[in-house]
């Protein structure tokens, strides 16, 4: 019986291999310094992108990156997750208060940020088709937020989502307002 699973290894590991092909591996140098900056500091332009890394690349989400980065939560959402974000776009924090942002990245409000960062966070995926009008969701704070839908439009505290960007660590869903959470 171990020769069988012996051998059905040996078939499964040649069966990746290409004949004539050698495969490239990539190994670490010894000589470059380790750096432990956390898991959002990990290079890799091959795989699909991070919570983190769609956010960072998009041109519509300066301002959430900048507070995610002054919340400390950069390393957080680049994990494994899996999370649903609701991602406000420029366009929704420009809607807020003018200075509310500028007040919120100051350190002293570092607590207030994460809270309304958190509330845009839920732990586990939650797939478009699995959405349904009325159906709540609790957030990485503690409070619960509200989804919408009608056909094919969905909300989430009356906040539209514009687009669902998949990620290899969760879901994003692109909304057009900030969501508060509610007071404690």
């Amino acid at each position: 019986m171990k020769t069988v699973y012996f051998a059905m290894s040996i078939l499964v590991a040649c069966a990746a291999c290409t004949p004539g092909k050698q495969t490239e591996t990539k190994t670490a140098s010894i000589a470059e310094p380790a750096t432990d900056n956390g898991q959002s500091s990990v290079r890799d332009d091959e795989s699909q992108r991070n919570i983190v890394q769609v956010a960072t690349a998009s041109a519509e989400h300066k301002t959430l990156v900048a507070a995610l980065k002054a919340a400390a939560y950069v390393d957080a959402l680049s994990n494994a997750g899996p999370f649903t974000v609701f991602a406000p776009t420029d366009a929704a924090f420009a809607k807020l208060p003018a200075g509310t942002v500028e007040d919120l990245v100051k350190p002293e409000n570092k607590e207030k940020l994460r809270d309304i960062l958190e509330y845009h966070v839920y732990v586990g995926v939650i797939r478009e088709n699995m959405i349904h009008d009325g159906m709540k969701l609790n957030q990485v704070n503690g409070s619960d937020v509200k989804l919408g839908k009608t056909g094919d439009n969905v909300t989430v505290n009356g906040a539209h989502v514009l687009g669902v960007v998949p990620t290899t660590n969760g879901v994003i869903y692109v909304i057009d307002e900030v969501l508060l959470p509610p007071a404690k």
